[in-house]
């Protein structure tokens, strides 16, 4: 069979730790490539959820909290650096 390349742009952190990963499957990139092609192909379409990741209430709650601040900024103590602040909190332990 012949084969092609195929070039792909990626972070380099994440293809440090994909081929770590893959190593320790006993796989190379090029056969975990192959792999998913070949997967997409037989499920006609990627071979996994691919969506938005939804906040949870906490997460929401802090957004929430985030928005609220940028809006009063005034109603809220601010600090020069983080020094500062952990010069705050060491007082108060």
């Amino acid at each position: 069979m012949a084969t092609t390349n195929i070039n792909v742009r990626v972070d380099s952190m994440l293809k440090q730790e994909a081929e770590a990963l893959f190593n320790d499957l006993g796989l190379n990139m090029s056969s975990a490539i192959n792999m998913f092609l070949r997967s997409a192909i037989m499920h006609n379409g990627i071979p996994f959820e691919v969506k938005r990741q939804t906040p949870n209430e906490e997460t929401k709650a802090a957004l929430g909290e985030y928005e609220e601040m940028k809006k009063n900024l005034g109603n809220y103590k601010r600090y020069d650096s983080f020094d500062e602040i952990l010069d705050e909190v060491f007082a108060d332990a």
